[in-house]
């Protein structure tokens, strides 16, 4: 129910979405040539599964706020942890893509649980009065406040927020202004110095060795995006037979590009270039950074006192 609205028009390369697991680096980043630290920051980030925990946690907290206001609320934990794992550009597990190949069936699940959200059948069941009500509980509806913000690079991002919406991340994060003037900054860095990454020599040699290894295994694809966007060249629709066979498919391209990666040391080339480059931006964003991490890490402190770790 988030309202988010950009204000820019920006030239997005094809390829950004690729690198999204190229995620920023933890506590270190290196030197201009990559072999040493340059700036060490004091507060360590948070992994996939602490991220879940404080999500589950604002669905929980939402949950009492709108039992409060007199309405039902479902909390969403369709996937497990290990289905919950972000899929980057790299992906490196051999045994999660032998179990879960580039994650159709978990997306499939995801869709399907999305299409059963009792929140949704729940809402669409009261009265147009009680709607209205409902929305303002739950976000604050008309009467949200507008949130504003500049971005990295420049433009401006706004965001309503309200209802329980809005208490539960106050209670996890702090000032809702503060909270979304970090979090701004640090979603949005990325496309700051992704096309120097996508085309940083050393960045580059590792994808080509990943690619000569794949066409070894038989699989003759340019990069791991290439790759996975091949599995989905199918129907929308399928019979059983042929999603088993589809699955099957990506199941073997998902194991050769995951072992690849692995005998190039493709994630680490990785996120050691992409901390080499983020660390020309401490100077602007250092701070910001580490800020936005250190309330992360309160936010977890609260959510452990709420939920517990997702299995």
């Amino acid at each position: 129910m988030k309202r988010t609205a950009f204000r820019r028009r920006t030239a997005w390369l094809s390829t950004v979405a690729a690198v999204t697991a190229l995620a920023l680096t933890g506590c270190t980043r290196t030197s201009g040539d990559g072999s040493a630290p340059a700036a060490a920051h004091r507060v360590r980030d948070l992994g996939y599964a602490q991220d879940l925990r404080i999500s589950d946690a604002e669905q929980r907290l939402v949950a009492g706020c709108m039992g409060r206001h007199g309405f039902r609320y479902w909390t969403d934990r369709p996937l497990s942890l290990a289905e919950s794992r972000p899929l980057g550009y790299v992906q490196d597990d051999v045994h999660w893509a032998r179990t879960y190949g580039y994650g159709s069936r978990i997306a499939a699940k995801e869709d399907r649980a999305r299409l059963r959200n009792p929140n949704s059948a729940y809402r669409k069941g009261l009265p147009t009065t009680r709607k209205a009500a409902y929305d303002t509980a739950l976000d604050g509806g008309r009467r949200a406040e507008l949130l504003r913000t500049d971005v990295p690079g420049g433009g401006e991002v706004t965001k309503r927020t309200g209802g329980c919406d809005a208490e539960a991340e106050r209670r996890l994060y702090g000032d809702p202004r503060t909270w979304f003037r970090l979090d701004t900054t640090a979603s949005n860095l990325r496309p700051l110095y992704v096309g120097k990454l996508l085309h940083d020599r050393r960045f580059t040699a590792a994808v080509n060795a990943w690619s000569a290894c794949m066409k070894r295994a038989g699989h003759p694809y340019p990069d791991p995006d290439a790759a996975r966007q091949a599995t989905r060249e199918h129907p929308a629709v399928q019979t059983r037979a042929e999603e088993a066979r589809n699955f099957a498919a990506e199941v073997r391209i998902a194991v050769a590009d995951a072992t690849c990666a692995r005998q190039v040391s493709l994630r680490s080339v990785g996120r050691d270039r992409e901390a080499h480059y983020l660390a020309r931006l401490d100077g602007e964003y250092g701070a910001r950074l580490d800020a936005y991490r250190q309330v992360r890490l309160r936010a977890l402190e609260r959510a452990e006192r709420i939920v517990p770790a997702r299995t």
